[in-house]
């Protein structure tokens, strides 16, 4: 790969401690293999039945910390806080809050530019636009510490930010020129970044040279167009415009990628969504992926040894069939009693669903796009929610208080 320094100092990329290892509170280590893990919770569990919630003293004490109330109520929103119009008609694929943060926000565009958002101090403004890319913005990640944001484009590279002023660190340029449609950080090393292409092919990439990482790359089935690792950083999971998700084991010390496993969701299929958690030490057993895949219906998968090898847990009904529409885990799911996780939809709607609950599954419902709800993200305490749609409107939804 070949890179453009952009008025930035190679010592800018002296390695943040808190990039190697430091973890925030909506994250999990878990340190032993997936089948130990399971293994664990089931042995003491043994008689209850399969995805029954587990009564540990550490749930116990959560659920009194989140009130004791349940999942309708604690996802009650008052109504639309604030409307960011900055990108409109150009549609706004991804959003995401910084970590661990309550009021800083970005989102990428097809507009070919970033924004950066804070919803403090009243009013919410547009903090810094980031300028720079020649095609539209298709994904982008946050480092662990927030100084640093990474984005991909059409136009064929990824482009380093420094968040504070809206910089532009340094530019990498695909070799192939092909269009880069997806990045994500390697958790517990922020100076690795694996990105997604348009001819097929998942690379990791020293953002400090602008190189890629020898052993660090492989062909998928299809066009790149999801990527998400567990919280140790030692499985990497990737989605295709083909239908199949693939596994990859993850080396920390070398950064070389090894495929694992290949699961067939729906041929031809877009998996335009991976997101994973571990559950391990929470209510719910099992280390759980979340997929969007293009068949009307948000997949939840359980992970079921240490390769990454899915089995299918119970899916959603939503509409989804061709937008690029992305979901999450809400962040302090193990507060309170069930678990939450929330999708956009082509509907032009929100919909928050209790993984827990064998019928009515539907927690809530937000209304107010005008247009496919391509993203949505909490922020660090759930009292903020994001969600931007195909239009170019974001929505910020604040939680009522109890």
């Amino acid at each position: 790969m070949r890179f453009r320094d952009c008025r930035y100092d190679q010592c800018d990329f002296e390695e943040d401690p808190r990039a190697q290892g430091a973890r925030g509170h909506r994250r999990s280590v878990s340190r032993g293999s997936y089948q130990l893990q399971a293994q664990m919770n089931r042995a003491v569990y043994e008689e209850r039945p399969p995805g029954a919630l587990v009564p540990t003293s550490v749930a116990e004490a959560s659920r009194a910390m989140a009130g004791d109330t349940t999942l309708s109520e604690n996802y009650a929103f008052a109504g639309m806080h604030h409307i960011f119009d900055q990108h409109v008609d150009s549609a706004v694929p991804r959003l995401q809050f910084a970590n661990d943060d309550k009021h800083l926000l970005a989102c990428c565009s097809l507009d070919c530019t970033l924004s950066i958002m804070t919803l403090s101090p009243s009013p919410p403004t547009v903090k810094v636009t980031l300028k720079g890319h020649a095609g539209p913005v298709t994904d982008f990640a946050w480092s662990l510490s927030n100084d640093i944001i990474v984005s991909t484009s059409q136009d064929g590279t990824l482009r380093i930010w420094n968040t504070e002023d809206g910089r532009c660190i340094r530019e990498v340029v695909d070799p192939e020129a092909s269009e880069l449609l997806c990045c994500t950080f390697q958790p517990m090393n922020n100076n690795l970044t694996v990105v997604g292409n348009s001819k097929h092919l998942l690379q990791v990439v020293n953002i400090s040279t602008g190189k890629k990482v020898k052993g660090g790359s492989s062909k998928l089935t299809g066009r790149v167009l999801s990527l998400s690792f567990d919280a140790p950083g030692r499985i990497l999971w990737a989605g295709d415009d083909r239908g199949s998700i693939f596994s990859f084991l993850f080396d920390m010390a070398t950064g070389k990628l090894t495929k694992a496993k290949r699961l067939v969701v729906s041929e031809g299929s877009s998996i335009s969504s991976i997101s994973a958690r571990s559950w391990i030490s929470r209510e719910a057993r099992d280390p759980s992926l979340l997929v969007n895949a293009c068949v009307n219906k948000l997949l939840l998968y359980r992970v079921v040894d240490n390769e990454g090898t899915l089995q299918l847990k119970r899916s959603f009904p939503i509409q989804h069939g061709s937008q690029p529409l992305h979901s999450i885990f809400c962040p302090l799911m193990s507060f309170r009693q069930g678990a939450c996780v929330v999708t956009g939809s082509e509907d032009a709607c929100v919909y928050f669903f209790d993984v827990e609950r064998n019928t009515k599954a539907i927690v809530n419902k937000l209304q107010g796009h005008s247009g496919p709800v391509l993203d949505v993200s909490f922020n660090c305490d759930e009292s903020m929610l994001a969600s931007s749609d195909a239009t170019g409107m974001v929505i910020i939804w604040r939680r009522e208080q109890k």
